[in-house]
Parts: structure tokens; sequence; C-alpha cells
């Protein structure tokens, strides 16, 4: 059926500009032209349809623009949607509209589950944690305060909640702004470095080879992936982020104690290091020599 893009647009509830505007983006096939009118058909009823859907699961233009056009299949979007959060939307105002992420995770077999979390803007952020708002866009411009992406929305969690006044904590005890700064964009290079080595791992590694033998099951033919393997590779990230979570964590925070207890051992006065290494001593009187120095230690 043949209509025109009035009729387009009040059967989709999208305006004559947006159907415009997405045609021009690439997300809609040109009309077929007849003289100076354009004719649409179920075709780009369908493909509005599909756009609606993928932005009312928060994806964004330029995802939706390759997922559309076939450059994503759908175990990419599963996976691209577990990344985003793209399940749900928090919402216009983040601050007091839980953002609702649901996965059934069937295919993968990992059961049920469904997370909530509140999300803030930077200034319900400042708000919610006593830094000044402008402290914060600074840190932001830096490329040192990093929002999470919903869709095509930026929002804080309460992991930043912590970790802002864990920053403001550090500044109350005397150590410099600036310093403070530095210190955060060297960590900020490296960290960024060892991320794109920890992707590029997860793709050659986990991801490409879930994908060749979606090929090999599914055949060559450009039919739809196997909801099997669609599910493993979501249950492969979801798996694998918090185990790089832990492993980084724990060796920077045994890496950061280590060099802490060094250094008073090295510069400390006579008190200190004593302190110290009755706080060692007394930590493994039962086990092999060599304690644990990654346990947390109350420097005097």
């Amino acid at each position: 059926m043949e209509m025109r893009v009035e009729q387009l647009s009040v059967r989709t509830g999208l305006s004559v500009d947006t159907i415009r505007y997405y045609q021009s983006k690439g997300l809609l096939d040109p009309p077929r032209r007849q003289g100076r009118v354009a004719w649409y058909d179920d075709r780009h009823l369908e493909r509005l349809d599909r756009i609606r859907s993928l932005q009312q699961r928060g994806f964004t233009l330029a995802a939706i623009v390759r997922l559309v056009s076939g450059d994503l299949d759908a175990a990419d979007e599963a996976l691209l949607a577990e990344l985003t959060g793209a399940s749900g939307d928090p919402g216009p105002s983040g601050r007091g509209d839980p953002r609702t992420a649901k996965d059934d995770g069937t295919a993968a077999g990992t059961g049920s589950r469904e997370h909530r979390e509140e999300t803030f803007t930077i200034a319900e952020l400042a708000a919610e944690t006593g830094v000044p708002l402008a402290l914060l866009k600074a840190i932001e411009a830096e490329g040192l305060l990093i929002p999470r992406r919903f869709g095509d929305h930026e929002r804080y969690t309460t992991e930043d909640v912590a970790t802002a006044r864990a920053g403001l904590l550090l500044l109350e005890w005397g150590i410099p702004l600036s310093s403070l700064l530095e210190l955060a964009r060297r960590h900020h290079e490296a960290t960024q470095a060892v991320a794109e080595e920890a992707v590029f791992l997860f793709s050659t590694h986990v991801r490409i080879p879930l994908r060749q033998g979606r090929t090999r099951t599914a055949g060559a033919d450009g039919g739809p992936p196997d909801v099997g393997d669609v599910g493993r590779l979501v249950a492969a990230y979801a798996d694998l982020l918090p185990a790089v979570n832990t492993l980084v964590a724990n060796h920077f925070t045994r890496t950061l104690v280590n060099t802490a207890l060094d250094h008073v051992e090295q510069v400390g006065s006579p008190a200190e290091r004593q302190a110290i290494r009755a706080q060692i001593d007394g930590g493994s009187t039962d086990g092999p020599a060599g304690p644990d120095r990654s346990a947390a230690v109350p420097l005097p």
C-alpha cells in the first residue's frame, strides 16, 4: 500500500519533518517518486516502527543507523544493549526516575534478574555529594569524570556519588587539587590504554569465535543469528566484565598498599616503622613467613 508522507506521518505518529530527517540520516530508504509526489509504502512503515522501537529501548541514533542498515546484526544488538543499558530508559530527568534494565537471560540459561539504579545529572550529582558543580564540570571537561551512557542520555550513578565523595575526602585531607587532577589524568591515560587492549582481547578471543561459530551453525545465507549464540555472547560479557573489574581492582589495591608500606619503611620515623611492623607481624601469626602485606593497614 502506497501513501504520501502526510499519511505516513499519521500512521506512525511521527512528524513529517522527523520522517524527512530520518531519511537524510540514511535511516529510511528514499520514496518512489512520481513527478513531484513521493510515495512511501509498507516497508517504510515497518522501518519507522523499528526505529521507534529501538529509540524506546534507549539506542542512540548512530547505533540505530548501523542496526537498520544491517551493519550490526541481532548478536551485536544484544551485546550493545547490554553495554549501554539500552533495555531501559532513565527518563528525561534522571533523578527520581530509576532506570530499570531487565534481562531474562533465558538464552544463556542464567535465569532472570531485574536491576534498578538511580541516576543523576551532573547538577544532581553536585547536590548529592556536596562537591561544587563548577569543580565537577571542570573534572568532566578533563575527561576524568565519565558518565554512563543510557541510550542518548548520559547519567551518573550511585557509584559516581561514592567516587565524588572519595575525591572530596582526599582534598579535605590536604592533597592539592592540581596534584590530584594531574595524578587522575595519568591514571586515566594508563587505564584507557589497558581498557582498549582488554576490549581487543575480548573481541579477538571471545566475540569473533562465538560469531564464527554462529556462522557455521546458522549457515552463510545471511539468516538471523541463533538465539543461543546471541545469549552466549551477552553472557560472556556479563561474566567477564565483573571478573576483569575484580582482577584490576585487587591488583591496584595490593600494589598501592604495598607501595605505601615500602614508603613508610623507607622514610618513616622509628616509631612509624615499629608500628607498621607490629601490624604486619600481628596479621600472620600462624601462616608461613612473609605475611600478606596487601591487607589494609592503618598508617599511624
